[in-house]
C-alpha cells in the first residue's frame, strides 16, 4: 500500500469494500478492491486466481485494465484502473429512466460488442454483463467492461442479497417489457433475435457486428480513433519504488532496537527476546546479529539472504554493509574484523502474518498464516512461479497457487517445492537432473503438480541443489533428482554392504521411494540435503549421513568412501540436523551445537581445518538456551536460540 495513497470508499459489500486511490508514482486515480482472505473458502481463493489470470490476458481499451495483485492486512487487494464516468445503469438513472436515443444505445453497444469479441477470442465468458458492470469514461463516451470473475468469488456471499430464481425465471419465460416503438425496426428485431429462447436461433457476436444496424456506428467509432485513446503504452509487471542498488529504502539499525528494548517498557530485561548466530563466508566464530527487539522463531539462508520470521510474523533480514563504506584495513594484517551486520524489517508485507520463510540462491519465498505463497528476488529459472522470469524487488502472490492453502514450502538453488492441506505437491523452476520430480529435466516458470503415490500422505517438502524430497505423514520418504554418492538415499541397500551397480541409481526423474536402510525402515524424523551429502535424524535421536565425505562431512575420522548409510558415532539425543556445501551441524537434545567436516573460511564456527569428528561450537550465552531453527547453505550458517526459562517449582 506504500505506492496507493486512499482517497475515499466508493463501495461496500458482502465481498468487501472498493477504495479509489491515487497513484504515489504518476499522480494517477485507481480502483483497490480490498477482499478479506480469512474468510475465504478454497473455492473462492479459486475464482480470485482465476479473476487475476483472467484480466492479465485482456489488453482493450473497453475493457478495465488489470494492473497488480499483492496482501494487505490479510485481505486480496486488486488494482485496477478508475473510471470516472460511474457505471452505465448509473447513468440511465440519473436520466429518470427516460429513455435513451438511438445513436447513443448503438455508441455503446459496439464498444460493448468489440470488448466482448476480444474477450470470446481469449475462449473467455463474462458471465455476468449488466449494466452495472458496465462502466464510462469521464466524458461519458468510453465504454469499460469490469468485474471479470470478481462476480464468481463474491456469488457465495451474494446471491442472498439478488431476486436471483425470480431473474432466472424470466429470462427462461422470453418475458420482457414491450420496445418503445421510438426505435427503429432493425434495431427492436435485433433485440429480439438476441433474446430468443432457442440458443440456435440467437445471432453469433460476429453477425451482430456485421448487422447493417451496427456498421455506421462501428465505422463512426474507428473514425473517432484519432480522438481517443485506444490502445494502452504496455507497463511492466513490477513498478516497485526502491533505493540505491535496487534496496528498499528505510532501514533500521541495532542501535535503535536496544535503545528501545531498555526504554520501551521502562525494565532493563536481563536477556533478549531470542539471539541469532551467524558464521562462515570468513566469519570464524559465531557473530550474534542485530535483533530489532524481537522474537526470531525461524531462519533461512540462501546464496546472499539471511533472513528470519518473527513471533509477530514479520520477515527480518540482515545485510552487511555495502563494500567501500570508507574504512579500510591496516598494511600488513592477516584477519579483518568481523562485519557488522544491519537488520531490517521487509517492506511491503503490512498487516500480511508471515509463517514461514525459505531462500533459494537469489530469491526468498514466504508463507502467511493464511497458506498463501509469496516470492521475490531473481526471477531466473522461473523459480518465483509468476509465469516469467522477471525480478520482483517485494513479495509478491504466486497467483497460480492462490486457490490452495499451502502448508510448507522448500527452496532449492533455484527451484521449489511446494505442499498443500489436502497433500498436493507443486513444483517449479529449473528442471536439471529432474529435481521437479515432474518425469522430465524441463524448467517450469509457474508452479506444476506433481504426481505421487495414490496412498502416500505428502506432509513436507525439502529441495536440494540439484535435488528434492517429499516426506510423509508416516515419515516414509520420496526423492527425486541427483543420486549422486547415493545423498538420497535411492541405492537399494539392505545391509551394511556396499550395493551392487545393478542397485545403484544415479539419477531419477519422478519421485521413487528411497530404497537405503535404515532411510527406508527407520522413522526419520528431519532431514536435510548438502550440495553432496545429506543428514537424516531418526526417532531414536540417531544422526545418519550419506554421499561425500571428500571433508569428512559423514562424521568419519577417516576418508570414508561409500554408498551405505553411515551412523554417526558418538551422537546421541540429535534433535535437528543442517547441511552445507561440504559440512553438517546437529542440534543436541541440550541445546549443544555440534560441526563437522570442511573447516575452510569459517565453516565450522571456530578456527579449525577439515575435521570428520563432531564437535561442539560455542555460542555467547549467559544463560540456558534451546535452539529454535537452523538453516545452513554454502558455507554459511544461521542459528536462533531462545532464553531457556525456568519454570517455578509447585509447592
Amino acid at each position: 500500500m506504500e505506492k496507493y495513497e486512499k482517497i475515499k470508499v466508493v463501495g461496500r459489500g458482502a465481498f468487501g469494500v472498493v477504495h479509489l486511490c491515487r497513484r504515489r508514482g504518476d499522480g494517477a486515480f485507481v480502483i483497490l478492491k480490498e477482499i478479506p482472505v480469512e474468510q475465504m473458502s478454497r473455492d473462492e481463493r479459486l475464482a480470485a486466481q482465476n479473476e487475476c489470470q483472467v484480466l492479465k490476458l485482456l489488453n482493450h481499451p473497453n475493457i478495465i485494465e488489470y494492473y497488480e495483485n499483492f496482501l494487505e492486512d490479510k485481505a486480496l487487494m486488486i488494482a485496477m484502473e478508475y473510471a470516472p464516468g460511474g457505471t452505465l445503469a448509473d447513468y440511465i438513472q440519473k436520466r429518470c429512466n427516460s429513455l435513451l436515443d438511438e445513436d447513443t444505445i448503438l455508441h455503446f453497444f459496439v464498444q460493448i460488442l468489440l470488448a466482448l469479441y476480444h474477450v470470446h477470442n481469449k475462449l473467455i465468458l463474462h458471465r455476468d454483463l449488466k449494466t452495472q458492470n458496465i462502466l464510462l469514461d469521464k466524458h461519458q463516451m468510453i465504454v469499460k467492461i469490469g468485474d471479470f470473475g470478481i462476480s464468481k468469488i463474491l456469488v457465495s456471499k451474494s446471491k442472498a442479497y439478488t431476486n436471483l430464481p425470480a431473474l432466472v425465471l424470466k429470462i427462461m419465460s422470453g418475458t420482457f417489457a414491450p420496445i418503445s416503438d421510438r426505435y427503429s425496426p432493425e434495431l427492436r428485431q435485433l433485440i429480439l433475435n438476441m433474446l430468443n429462447l432457442d440458443p440456435s436461433k440467437r445471432p453469433q457476436l460476429n453477425e451482430i457486428m456485421a448487422h447493417p444496424v451496427c456498421i455506421r456506428p462501428l465505422l463512426n467509432l474507428y473514425t473517432d480513433i484519432g480522438n481517443v485513446k485506444m490502445r494502452r503504452i504496455e507497463k511492466p509487471l513490477s513498478t516497485m519504488h526502491s533505493g540505491a542498488h535496487g534496496r528498499s529504502v528505510g532501514r533500521m539499525t541495532g542501535t535503535r532496537s536496544f535503545r528501545d528494548g531498555l526504554m520501551g517498557t521502562g525494565k532493563l530485561h536481563s536477556f533478549p527476546l531470542s539471539s541469532v548466530y551467524t558464521w562462515g563466508s570468513g566469519i570464524s566464530v559465531p557473530l550474534r546479529l542485530p535483533m530489532l527487539n524481537t522474537e526470531v522463531l525461524q531462519v533461512a539462508l540462501g546464496r546472499t539472504q539471511k533472513m528470519g520470521v518473527t513471533k509477530s510474523g514479520r520477515l527480518i533480514t540482515w545485510e552487511a554493509p555495502s563494500v567501500g563504506s570508507g574504512e579500510s584495513t591496516l598494511p600488513g594484517a592477516v584477519e579483518q574484523m568481523q562485519p557488522q551486520f544491519i537488520s531490517r524489517f521487509l517492506e511491503g508485507q503490512s498487516g500480511v502474518t508471515i509463517k514461514s520463510v525459505s531462500c533459494g540462491d537469489l530469491f526468498t519465498t514466504c508463507m502467511t498464516d493464511r497458506g498463501i505463497i509469496m516470492t521475490f528476488g531473481s526471477g531466473s529459472n522461473g523459480c518465483l512461479g509468476h509465469g516469467n522470469f522477471n525480478d520482483v524487488t517485494q513479495p509478491k502472490i504466486v497467483e497460480a497457487l492462490l486457490g490452495y492453502e499451502l502448508v510448507q514450502v522448500s527452496c532449492g538453488a533455484s527451484h521449489v517445492l511446494a505442499v498443500t492441506n489436502d497433500r498436493e505437491v507443486f513444483s517449479w523452476g529449473r528442471g536439471d537432473n529432474g529435481r521437479l520430480g515432474l518425469g522430465t529435466q524441463d524448467s517450469h516458470n509457474s508452479p506444476q503438480q506433481v504426481c505421487v503415490p495414490a496412498d502416500f500422505e505428502a506432509q513436507r517438502v525439502l529441495c536440494g541443489v540439484d535435488c528434492s524430497m517429499v516426506i510423509s505423514t508416516q515419515n516414509s520418504i520420496l526423492a527425486c533428482g541427483s543420486n549422486r554418492f547415493n545423498k538420497l538415499g535411492l541405492d537399494r541397500i539392505n545391509a551394511e554392504e556396499e550395493p551392487a551397480p545393478s542397485d545403484q541409481t544415479e539419477e531419477v526423474h519422478s519421485f521413487t521411494m528411497v530404497r537405503s536402510a535404515p532411510l527406508n525402515m527407520d522413522n526419520v524424523v528431519y532431514i536435510d540435503i548438502g550440495t553432496a551429502h545429506s543428514v537424516a535424524v531418526t526417532d531414536k535421536g540417531q544422526c545418519f549421513t550419506l554421499g561425500s565425505n571428500q571433508h569428512g562431512q559423514l562424521g568419519c575420522s577417516s576418508r570414508r568412501t561409500s554408498r551405505v548409510p553411515y551412523l554417526v558415532p558418538g551422537l546421541q539425543g540429535i534433535t535437528m540436523a543442517a547441511c552445507g556445501d561440504a559440512f553438517t551441524l546437529a542440534i543436541g537434545s541440550e541445546g549443544e551445537v555440534l560441526t563437522w567436516g570442511k573447516g575452510a573460511r569459517g565453516r565450522l564456527g571456530r578456527k579449525e581445518e577439515d575435521s570428520g569428528i563432531p564437535k561442539a561450537v560455542q555460542l555467547d550465552e549467559s544463560h540456558p538456551f534451546t535452539v529454535t531453527s537452523v538453516a545452513c547453505c554454502h558455507g554459511n550458517t544461521l542459528l536462533a536460540v531462545k532464553p531457556l526459562l525456568e519454570e517455578p517449582i509447585p509447592r
